[in-house]
């Protein structure tokens, strides 16, 4: 088996190493990955921003799809053939997660995807929707379930503001679109926000442009759920944006991770402010279901190469990209 793995903090420490591998277990299943897909947390993780007390060496990336080609023993809830994906926190089935499901997932603490075969429990895989290359497939489990647990309840006739191009805003925009709501897209780039009207957005804001980019969504009708990527950098601006009574679904940290926060804005306006830490398995089989319905396939900016792994990291911190950055596994 060979992987990825970093035994010091840097991309410069990422090395292709060789691993015996192991044998499935009772209840394990081996999957042999064909295609893995990269996520900002991937670029924290590997400079030690994520954690800096990370246990090493670690395999990252938590997005993978592949192949089962070995079963053991009482494996009940797949076969030689299926085509899945692992899930982003193994041990998180469904309901509410405990500290231990939300502490083991995958691309740190635990080995990531970025791999030539995985050994794991049955359960923390799910069947990817027919439709979708393994590319595709491989940019499910953290972008599209978080976009999709952000917008959980989003009914027709809401107003729903996303930021950005990268894997969860596209998501999101695809998503919510579909739902019957309408998408306010925010980016810096003319280009990228014509893009996004394509899947679906209807109001665009070119952030570099308009700085007070809130108080526009504010008087053009405001925002019932805001999809919140930026963090410090944004936050406030979203509290504009957002309606009383509405809610800001806390994802990322693009612009920074602390923040002075307006409480009186959050008060006054009953704003809820939800983080998100991406979805349960349950999520992530209910969001799969609808990606067949809608005949819905991710954005897919550019595939590496296994054997360039090094390449599509450097490429994703540029940050040009629009969608998902995809290393081509198998």
């Amino acid at each position: 088996m060979r992987a990825y793995q970093f035994d010091q903090f840097g991309f410069e420490h990422l090395k292709l190493v060789d691993h015996e591998p192991a044998e499935p277990r009772r209840g394990e299943v081996r999957v042999r990955v064909h295609a893995c897909s990269l996520n900002y947390r991937d670029l924290l993780m590997v400079r030690g921003h994520y954690d800096p007390r990370m246990v090493l060496p670690l395999v990252p990336l938590s997005d993978g799809a592949g192949e089962v080609v070995e079963v053991g023993e009482d494996v009940t809830r797949l076969e030689v053939g299926d085509r899945v994906a692992g899930a982003f926190a193994p041990l998180w089935l469904g309901g509410r997660p405990t500290r231990d499901m939300i502490r083991q997932t995958r691309g740190g603490p635990i080995d990531g995807m970025l791999r030539t075969t995985v050994v794991g429990d049955e359960t923390g895989f799910v069947k990817v929707p027919e439709h979708l290359s393994y590319e595709e497939a491989s940019t499910l489990p953290c972008a599209a379930v978080t976009a999709w647990t952000a917008l959980r309840d989003v009914r027709p006739g809401y107003r729903v503001l996303t930021q950005g191009s990268g894997g969860v805003s596209t998501f999101a925009v695809q998503f919510a679109s579909r739902m019957g709501a309408q998408v306010i897209a925010t980016s810096s780039s003319d280009a990228k926000l014509e893009r996004l009207r394509e899947l679906g957005a209807a109001e665009l804001y070119n952030y570099a442009e308009v700085s007070d980019w809130g108080k526009r969504v504010a008087k053009t009708g405001g925002a019932d759920r805001v999809v919140e990527v930026g963090g410090a950098g944004t936050l406030q601006q979203s509290l504009r944006a957002v309606n009383p009574g509405g809610e800001i679904a806390l994802i990322g940290v693009l612009s920074g991770a602390k923040a002075e926060l307006a409480l009186t804005k959050v008060m006054m306006n009953a704003v809820r402010v939800q983080g998100i830490l991406v979805g349960a398995r349950a999520d992530f089989e209910a969001m799969n279901r609808a990606i067949a319905s809608f005949d819905l396939r991710p954005v897919v900016d550019r595939v590496f190469d296994f054997e360039e792994a090094p390449d599509a990291f450097a490429y994703l911190a540029r940050g040009a990209h629009f969608g998902k950055v995809v290393i081509r596994v198998a």
